[in-house]
């Protein structure tokens, strides 16, 4: 396989970074390296992305005690899930799938996509690409105590077909998301990070953000070249609660930069999702400033 699909050649050609983009993209193999496998043992979360029965795509959490995700060999990663009913449960065999996992305690943060299949524990991913990025654009958090286990059941989801008010005020909040995309040649997982107020909320139905420099490979925004179809996921890093957006996105290219404008098509969100708490953030020293005023 190789590094870059023609999307993603389309867009480092269209910014003029192909050369840079060629040597990072070195970096991509299919193997499990043990620093990696280390790395994955000692993560509290994963982030999965995948495409429904329907063709939407979803981008989902996933928690577990330190182990719950674990290299079982030098190219399969066992997957520990839990609560059974996560959709990550009812993942058929063969079922491409992105995953990131990303520790706010270390900025350290690396992205292994492959072929999901159901097991005993949850699930396994044959991985097809593997690899570290740069800790640009993430905030540092600290791990707290987890939230205590009530006998009471947290609050349902909600489902709704656009942003609610008080939604979108914690869009406008956010300065960490991670987004799913994808193609016939497989699924991402990625994350977006910024100060408050990079992400913009257009309307109850439409999300828009600057793409900031990264590490040339484009590989988020080539998938979108080919397939508009996204999966977004937005964490309350101190509650737990998760809110997922599907729906359609395409990038914008100027002179001045690159703006991704997401067209919703439902939200699903769910209280104390994640039994994980963390600290307020440390804003990463390269954040770019927000401009004042381009919230609506």
């Amino acid at each position: 396989m190789t590094a870059y699909h023609h999307g993603s050649l389309a867009v480092q050609d269209r910014v003029g970074v192909r050369d840079a983009a060629a040597h990072v993209g070195r970096s991509i193999g299919p193997g499990i390296k043990p620093v990696a496998a280390a790395f994955l043992e000692l993560q509290p979360m994963l982030v999965l992305a995948a495409a429904a029965p329907d063709g939407r795509m979803w981008t989902s959490l996933l928690t577990g005690a330190p182990g719950f995700v674990r290299a079982t060999g030098p190219h399969t990663v066992s997957v520990a899930v839990e609560d059974a009913s996560h959709p990550a449960r009812d993942l058929p065999a063969g079922t491409p799938v992105g995953t990131i996992a990303l520790d706010p305690r270390t900025r350290r943060r690396m992205r292994l996509n492959g072929i999901a299949s159901p097991s005993p524990r949850g699930l396994t991913v044959e991985a097809e690409r593997v690899f570290a990025n740069c800790p640009k654009y993430l905030q540092k958090r600290e791990l707290l105590d987890p939230a205590p286990v009530t006998p009471a059941a947290a609050p349902a989801a909600r489902r709704t077909p656009h942003l609610t008010p008080d939604q979108r005020a914690f869009l406008r909040a956010a300065d960490t998301f991670f987004i799913g995309t994808g193609t016939a040649d497989g699924v991402d997982a990625s994350h977006r990070g910024g100060n408050p107020g990079f992400v913009r909320v257009a309307s109850p139905s439409e999300l828009t953000w600057q793409d900031y420099p990264g590490n040339a490979m484009f590989l988020t925004l080539g998938n979108l070249e080919r397939d508009p179809r996204t999966g977004l996921l937005f964490l309350d890093w101190e509650t737990g609660t998760t809110l997922q957006l599907t729906g359609t996105a395409r990038t914008d290219y100027t002179d001045t930069g690159r703006t991704t404008r997401f067209a919703v098509d439902e939200v699903v969100e769910t209280p104390a999702a994640s039994p994980l708490r963390w600290s307020p953030p440390s804003y990463s020293p390269v954040n770019p400033p927000v401009p004042q005023g381009t919230q609506q």
